[in-house]
């Protein structure tokens, strides 16, 4: 396979959550280096696409300010990250879609040109970073993904019939991972999902 072209793919950063465990607050709004999570995770993603969506259900016009397009999901019940990448696959006028949380800031700056060249080589319709949890065991981390607009239809169709659970729909399609094993990806895939673990992030 060809490389991938940067421009043939959108970025999206997943802000669509409830915080539940942050106590309601809209977590891509609370801040980590002296702004908040969202647009961090936009900026870092910025030079790795050709362009950017953000997916978020509340506080729109305060997401909107970061001055990329956003858009909620296509109803009102939280159905979690899947409904997230429905929202941005409808809304991604590119061949490619690359996305990641808002609540882990310091995913790695080559994280889509690797997943791109892994997606590439294989053929794959979705590529998945893995990395090492605290006792060292490789997991999955399939949010932070590049996957075929093209997949959009069979989203929908998982969403319409009570899908919620990431790995059940990737399973459906030719996946391919990437592992990020080194030293400085310890923390890439962290996920902030207290106010406690984000400031614990901060330097």
């Amino acid at each position: 396979m060809a490389e991938m072209d940067l421009h043939s793919i959108t970025g999206l950063v997943l802000a669509g959550g409830q915080g539940t465990r942050m106590g309601g607050l809209d977590k891509g709004l609370q801040s980590y280096r002296g702004q908040p999570l969202a647009l961090h995770a936009l900026q870092r993603l910025r030079p790795q696409v050709g362009s950017l969506l953000l997916s978020a259900n509340r506080h729109l016009d305060a997401y909107a300010a970061f001055g990329v397009p956003v858009w909620p999901d296509a109803d009102n019940d939280f159905a979690g990250p899947l409904a997230g990448l429905l929202a941005g696959l409808s809304h991604c006028t590119t061949p490619y879609l690359a996305s990641v949380p808002c609540d882990a800031p310091l995913f790695p700056t080559d994280l889509v040109a690797r997943l791109a060249a892994a997606q590439s080589a294989a053929d794959a319709d979705i590529a998945m970073a893995s990395a090492p949890d605290a006792h060292g065991v490789l997991r999955t981390q399939p949010v932070f993904c590049l996957l075929r607009t093209s997949l959009r239809r069979s989203l929908a169709q998982f969403l319409a019939v009570g899908g919620r659970k990431v790995g059940l729909w990737t399973a459906l399609h030719h996946c391919v991972t990437v592992p990020f094993t080194e030293t400085q990806d310890t923390q890439a895939f962290f996920n902030a999902n207290t106010l406690a673990e984000l400031h614990g992030l901060e330097p």
